[in-house]
């Protein structure tokens, strides 16, 4: 979807932003279902438009969302600084940004194949997981900062980071193994895997070694690669945790993310058993 312009438009974003609120839903079985909700078309429309009443509905009904991208994200002032609308509007009159906000919008003008693996991934891991939360999860555009914004049971999806890895842009700012990554097969595994990161994070982490820490990202990768059915993510400590469960049993899984003793882990990597 290219620039939003018109009365048309503009009401369509609307309707499907109020309506995406909403989500996580539950399916006619019950099930929480996610969608990712569409908060980027709102923040396209005040952006590319000046339009008021998207920048009012961002800060209405998605209050902590809006506080996260001024605050966090863009780190251009505190929610509440009278000038912060201004500054907001200000800051993405440059040319590169208003181009990286037409190109999301433009690239993710449809987001199915997102909500389908977001859900077949979660549903995989509940059976494995039982009290696994389902976090919310909505679509935003930065300015190439963060990719995954994780907060309290949600996940903040910055479009502009998924923009391709021969995104022209791109090659003028990072390196080609970094933009290996920044292309649209990596959002789900992205956000699974800080997603899990920020419900098991390493206890004791400042007392940890090197070694553990690696292991401990090397198990959030093996449970994410499970979880999607490909191996999104290879590493030697990946592959040693492959080895700790056994190429496949995974009856295990919340006690392998809960485990803070990596000594078998350590054993395979330095080539025990």
């Amino acid at each position: 979807m290219g620039k939003v312009l018109g009365i048309l438009i503009t009401a369509l974003v609307l309707f499907t932003a109020c309506d995406l609120k909403l989500k996580p839903f539950e399916d006619e079985e019950g099930e929480h279902r996610i969608e990712v909700c569409r908060y980027d078309r709102l923040e396209s429309q005040y952006l590319t438009t000046g339009d008021f009443s998207a920048l009012q509905q961002m800060n209405m009904d998605y209050p902590i969302e809006t506080r996260t991208l001024l605050e966090d994200v863009l780190r251009i002032g505190e929610v509440n600084d009278p000038q912060i609308n201004h500054k907001f509007l200000a800051f993405f009159q440059d040319s590169t940004l208003q181009a990286i906000v037409s190109d999301a919008e433009s690239q993710y003008a449809n987001m199915d194949d997102i909500n389908a693996m977001l859900n077949s991934a979660f549903e995989k891991l509940k059976k494995h997981i039982p009290d696994l939360p389902i976090p919310f999860v909505y679509s935003q555009i930065g300015a190439l900062d963060q990719s995954i914004v994780i907060g309290n049971q949600t996940i903040g999806i910055s479009l502009d980071k998924y923009l391709g890895k021969d995104y022209p842009l791109y090659e003028k700012y990072y390196l080609p193994s970094q933009r290996e990554s920044m292309s649209r097969e990596y959002i789900v595994p992205e956000c699974l895997s800080f997603y899990l990161l920020s419900l098991y994070p390493m206890h004791d982490f400042e007392y940890k070694s090197q070694l553990e820490r690696d292991l401990h990202i090397g198990k959030i990768m093996w449970v994410t690669n499970f979880a999607l059915g490909n191996k999104f993510f290879k590493s030697r400590y990946v592959e040693a945790v492959d080895k700790y469960m056994c190429g496949g049993k995974t009856a295990e899984i919340e006690d392998l993310l809960r485990n803070n003793d990596y000594s078998k882990l350590i054993g395979i990597i330095k080539g025990g058993k």
